[in-house]
């Protein structure tokens, strides 16, 4: 039976256990340019020291108002890519693999002076009124995504994450609620997504998987669930997607109706039926911390791999830790083997 210390593959991704690191921005204030820092070093190398078998960079983004705040990292520069590239080779010095999730933040850009989305609609009462893309801007923004991707591939990652969910631009274009356009983007919500996916795909080698974060349910009132979310990522799918990362949330305000639990794995129903209906790898996250819990969203198949977001950033050797508690054989740094019992 598989379980969390078990490899995955997936094309040309080897992973050496099922533990992911998600997205989180640092909001990090030195990283006012988009580029990497000290900090960012630090972070990610840490939990490559720390076991986990695959990262994911945090939401970098396509331009400088693209970003959710000022303080996050960017991908529209050449400038940018040294940084990153240093971050994925000394991940790689410790057996981790590296992604990175490329995205745009549409109207819940916070810093931008004036937002962007696919329609003029605020996201709440306290946010800025974003401006509607044109037809040609929608366009020039799926090459600024392209050569973002373009960046990364450059920088030495090993895998691309598009970020389509939490109420951002791609998702903002795939949901009812924000886009009314009455151009080809309004007529066809997947297409401004599809048209990433198919940009992206153009600048990643062939063996190198493409990952999509999707909200599989919007908890608001009216918004979509996971009937609706489940047609539009077989189109995604046919687009070039090879493993959805499956959260959930994050457009308009959550309804009293449509809350969402706070008991932990709410949401790795969401990804079972997703990797059901869809026969596709799924990465599961959402309160998984607990190392048995974790263990048991790969052995009942629930989900390919397992992210643990708010349990790293409390704990940088988290799967270390979890592989002492579930006894499962895994590489220690020579340098910490002493502060870890041994496995028989």
């Amino acid at each position: 039976m598989e379980h969390l210390f078990t490899p995955f593959q997936l094309k040309g991704l080897s992973l050496k256990n099922r533990v992911v690191m998600p997205p989180m921005c640092q909001y990090s204030v030195s990283a006012k340019d988009g580029i990497a820092n000290d900090w960012h070093y630090l972070h990610y190398v840490n939990r490559a020291i720390g076991g986990t078998g695959l990262i994911i960079i945090e939401m970098t983004d396509v331009e400088p108002d693209g970003r959710i705040t000022d303080y996050d990292l960017g991908l529209w520069s050449d400038d940018q890519i040294p940084a990153l590239a240093r971050i994925v080779e000394a991940c790689h010095q410790y057996g981790a693999k590296v992604g990175i999730q490329i995205a745009h933040a549409g109207r819940k850009a916070e810093d931008a002076d004036v937002p962007v989305a696919p329609s003029a609609i605020p996201f709440d009462e306290h946010s800025k009124t974003p401006r509607a893309l044109s037809t040609q801007e929608v366009k020039d923004m799926v090459e600024k995504f392209r050569i973002a991707v373009r960046r990364a591939v450059k920088a030495g990652v090993d895998t691309i994450e598009l970020h389509g969910a939490h109420g951002y631009l791609i998702h903002q274009f795939h949901s009812p609620l924000t886009n009314k356009r009455s151009d080809e983007y309004g007529a066809d919500l997947t297409k401004f997504g599809k048209e990433i996916i198919q940009a992206a795909k153009s600048e990643m080698p062939e063996d190198m998987p493409l990952i999509m974060r999707i909200s599989a349910r919007e908890y608001v009132e009216n918004g979509y669930g996971i009937k609706e979310s489940i047609e539009f990522s077989k189109e995604y799918q046919k687009a070039g997607v090879d493993m959805f990362h499956i959260s959930a949330g994050g457009e308009g305000q959550i309804a009293a109706a449509g809350r969402p639990g706070t008991h932990v794995a709410y949401q790795v129903p969401l990804a079972r039926e997703i990797r059901q209906a869809l026969d596709v790898p799924v990465i599961a996250v959402g309160r998984l911390d607990e190392p048995s819990l974790a263990n048991a969203v790969i052995g009942n198949e629930d989900a390919d791999l397992v992210a643990v977001g708010r349990g790293m950033l409390r704990n940088p050797h988290w799967t270390l830790e979890a592989a002492t508690a579930l006894r499962k054989e895994i590489e220690l740094p020579k340098q910490y083997a002493l502060g870890f019992p041994r496995i028989k």
